[in-house]
Parts: structure tokens; C-alpha cells; sequence
């Protein structure tokens, strides 16, 4: 038997793969956060401008198309793009936390047995967005400050040293708590409905990239329209500083958030930007499980073939060991 053929080893079947290691969770975890907010930043500015409340009608945008367009033409296309460095920065470490406390969640409240699970998934959802926020919320705001209309931050360092200086660092957490209030719903809610519609449409659990793709999407789009309120009220607190309305700047928490947009705009405030949400969201989930199942499925392949091809090498070298295979020949006298 040749070499080629002893270390040849098929490629196993994905629910028959060891679990993947912590490690392995976190490296898939940060491409993946980078991946997903790098492509849909541009649709994610939209979203911010829209839901800023403002009374430069420059700034006042009738729909998503009108937005991208009169942005486009009149700021140029690479406003589309500004304050995405705080994003990179902080979405590789925050969604590296952010998966490998989700998969270690769901070991511990045991959604990952046979059968749906929602209460388990949904809890270990709100674990993980507990912790990852606490380490993004400063890079949330910042890349919000950066998005808004009239700018005039130069980088991500300058719009972070402002922001302290005239603020102070309580500014970078103000809306920590609605975005948990957010959030915390939110996830539970995608990552409950992302494991049944994965299991749903995947019923063997084997790798499938298609799973992940519609699985992700219809999980975010989901979430998305059901928590927009919430995410209105926070971007609210997140851009306070960058308004001109002595009330807005003012706001002190999620009920005075809440008090603004019911004051002056009453139901339909809390749903500006409804569609440029469910747009980012839809795709960038299934962005974001693609490229974390892909990833943690590669090493987990990898980690298994480089074990088995060791086992495989080791048990060679013990079979043609001169000792194994020679034998004693007592001598003659």
C-alpha cells in the first residue's frame, strides 16, 4: 500500500465531526462578524440617517432608494462608507465572544439534542449578545456618530476622543441598557428561529451551505421587524450628541427615548427605517452563519484529518518496528 493511499482518508460525514473547539468557534466567529458588517455597511448608514430624527430637510429621507440616492449624489458614494473601521475593529474580538458563548450556552441548557429546542437556543441567544455588546457598544456608537448627516469626524480615533472629551467615556454606554433591551430580544428570537428553520429544512444535519443561507435570512428578517422600536430608541441615545434639539440631547435612557418618539411622532416613529433594517439584517445573518458554519466546518475537517492521518502514521510505524516484526532465534550450541 502506498503512502498516499495509508494517509488517504474520506471526508467525514458533519454531524459525525468532533465539536469544534472553542478556538475553532472564535476564529469562524470574527471573520464572520467582519465579513457580515463590512458588506452590509452601506445599507446599515441607511438605516441610521433614517431613523435620526432631524430638522434639516436635507437629512430627511422619504424612503431607502431616496436616501441612497440623494446621498450618493450629493455627500458621494464613500459616505456610504464612513465609520466602517470602527465596525471592523470591534466586530472581529465582539463576534468571536459572541458565537463561542452562544455554542457553549447551548451545551449547558441542552439545545443541542434531537428536536427543537426554543427556550434553550433563545436563552443561549441572550448570553451571548450580554457579552459581546459590552465590548461593541463603544465601536456601535461611534460608527453611529460617523454616519449621521454633516459629519465632521475625521477617523474613528478622532470621533472616539470627542466623544470623551466632550461627553465623557458614560457617553460610549449610554445606550448600553436599550441595546440590551434590544438585543437581548432580538437574538432570542434569531437564534430560536434559526434553529428550527435550520433543522426544519436540514433534518439530517448534514453541511449544507444552502441551510445556513435561508436558515440565517429568515431568522434576521424576523428578529429585524419585530425589534425595530427598540433599535429606534437606541440609535436615539447613540447619535444625542450630534444633534441640534436641546430635548434630544438631553435624553438620559431607553423611557426618555421612548417619550421623544411617541411625542412627535407617535406610533409610526418607532418603525422609521423598518425597511433598511429588515434589508441589512436578512442578508447579513445569512452572511454571517454561511461564513461561520463554512469556517468552523473547514477546521473541524482539517482538525480530523491531521488527527486520523497521525493515528494512521503512528499505527504504520508500530507494525514495521524491527522489534514487532522481527522474531528471536535462540542460539545454537
Amino acid at each position: 500500500m502506498s503512502d498516499t493511499e495509508i494517509v488517504s482518508v474520506e471526508d467525514p460525514e458533519y454531524e459525525s465531526l468532533p465539536d469544534a473547539s472553542v478556538t475553532m468557534q472564535m476564529v469562524a466567529g470574527a471573520c464572520a462578524g467582519i465579513t457580515e458588517h463590512t458588506f452590509m455597511y452601506p445599507i446599515d448608514a441607511i438605516k441610521t440617517r433614517m431613523q435620526v430624527f432631524t430638522s434639516n430637510p436635507q437629512a430627511i429621507y422619504s424612503s431607502m432608494g431616496a436616501a441612497l440616492k440623494r446621498i450618493s449624489t450629493t455627500e458621494g458614494v464613500l459616505t456610504l462608507y464612513r465609520g466602517v473601521t470602527s465596525v471592523m475593529v470591534g466586530a472581529g474580538p465582539a463576534h468571536a465572544l459572541y458565537f463561542s458563548t452562544y455554542e457553549q450556552c447551548k451545551k449547558v441548557f441542552g439545545a443541542n439534542g434531537e428536536g427543537h429546542h426554543p427556550i434553550a437556543s433563545a436563552a443561549a441567544g441572550a448570553c451571548a449578545t450580554i457579552a459581546s455588546d459590552g465590548l461593541m457598544n463603544p465601536f456601535d456608537v461611534v460608527k453611529q456618530r460617523m454616519q449621521v448627516h454633516g459629519s465632521t469626524y475625521r477617523s474613528m480615533i478622532d470621533c472616539f476622543k470627542s466623544v470623551v472629551r466632550t461627553e465623557g467615556v458614560g457617553a460610549l454606554y449610554i445606550s448600553y441598557p436599550t441595546t440590551l433591551t434590544m438585543t437581548i430580544p432580538f437574538q432570542s428570537i434569531h437564534f430560536a428561529s434559526y434553529e428550527y428553520f435550520r433543522k426544519t429544512l436540514n433534518p439530517s444535519g448534514q453541511y449544507a451551505p444552502w441551510t445556513h443561507i435561508t436558515a440565517g435570512g429568515l431568522a434576521g428578517a424576523l428578529a429585524a421587524a419585530a425589534t425595530t422600536p427598540l433599535d429606534v430608541a437606541k440609535t436615539l441615545l447613540q447619535t444625542r450628541g450630534t444633534s441640534t434639539d436641546p430635548v434630544i440631547r438631553n435624553a438620559r435612557g431607553m423611557l426618555d427615548a421612548i417619550g421623544i418618539i411617541w411625542k412627535r411622532q407617535g406610533i409610526n416613529g418607532f418603525f422609521r427605517g423598518l425597511q433598511p433594517r429588515i434589508f441589512s439584517h436578512m442578508p447579513a445573518t445569512a452572511i454571517c452563519w454561511t461564513t461561520y458554519e463554512f469556517l468552523k466546518h473547514l477546521m473541524q475537517v482539517q482538525s480530523y484529518l491531521v488527527t486520523k492521518r497521525a493515528n494512521v502514521a503512528a499505527a504504520k510505524s508500530a507494525t514495521s518496528s524491527p522489534l514487532s516484526s522481527s522474531t528471536t532465534t535462540p542460539p545454537t550450541r
